[in-house]
Formats: structure tokens, sequence, C-alpha cells
């Protein structure tokens, strides 16, 4: 398995167009990573949760941290 298809298979973009050049996955994947991490910040700003670490775990993990981020319950604030 090569570069390029690995990179499809963990982004999705593989299941929406799998002849894709590699050029255009690389940043349409970028694009798609960064907008997983501008996600997961505003996610985690809401729950109550470390947006730094949402943020990276957003720009490197992309769909896979966003839907995590989504599924965790909102934590309490301190009193």
């Amino acid at each position: 398995m090569d570069f390029p298809t690995i990179l499809g298979y963990f982004s999705g973009l593989y299941f929406i167009k799998a002849d894709m050049e590699v050029y255009t996955l690389l940043r349409t994947a970028l694009l798609i990573h960064i907008l997983d991490a501008c996600l997961c910040r505003l996610i985690a700003a809401n729950s109550n949760r470390n947006k730094n670490l949402w943020t990276l775990s957003g720009l490197v993990l992309g769909i896979w941290a966003l839907g995590t981020l989504c599924l965790l319950p909102a934590r309490r604030e301190k009193p």
C-alpha cells in the first residue's frame, strides 16, 4: 500500500473518490484537517475541555478526533 492510499483511507477521501490525484488529495486532506482542528477547538471550548490538546488532535487525527470529541459528555465547570 502506498502513501496516497493510506492518506485516502485515513482522511476518508478514498471513499468519496478513489482515483484522486496525489497533489489534490494532499491539498484536500490538509484543508479538511485544518477545518476539523477548528471544529475541535470550538467544541472543546464549549464542553470545558483542553482547547490546545483537542486542536492538535483535530489537526493530526482529523475526523476521528472530531467524532471522539462529539461522543464525549461535556465536563461540568469547577465551583
